[in-house]
């Protein structure tokens, strides 16, 4: 995967979303088709912590579920940084080796979004918007 295409009013809703989780982590999982996210499903993160998350496997069996009857995919996982930069931690490196999908990462402090993928190492690749 070259870039990963996502909506403003996506990122709006997301970015919302983080906001109001402060001062935790927000999650959720991003539904789609080839690169491009068509849905999202906020997640909550039952760590309730401000430097990880872990979405519940009841909510991963029923995010899976949704994108099934939607006939999409889950094309990435979103998740928040509240206090630092958009860029993947060392947990964050190491859950995507099993979760290999985009990660976008939002952060907090410059409110920006930013996408990664895991090749032999930590890859940025582009957000573009349609």
């Amino acid at each position: 995967m070259q870039e990963i295409i996502l909506q403003q009013s996506y990122k709006k809703t997301l970015s919302q979303y983080s906001e109001n989780q402060k001062p935790n982590e927000s999650c959720a999982l991003l539904f789609g088709k080839n690169n491009q996210v068509l849905d999202i499903f906020l997640t909550e993160n039952i760590e309730e912590s401000p430097i990880n998350f872990t979405i519940s496997n009841e909510q991963l069996i029923e995010g899976y579920k949704m994108a099934e009857n939607k006939k999409m995919e889950v094309i990435g996982i979103f998740h928040s940084h509240p206090n630092s930069d958009a860029f993947p931690s060392n947990t964050d490196k190491k859950f995507m080796q099993s979760n290999p999908v985009v990660w976008i990462i939002y952060s907090g402090i410059n409110k920006n979004f930013r996408a990664f993928i895991l090749d032999s190492e930590t890859k940025e690749i582009p957000i573009k918007e349609k």
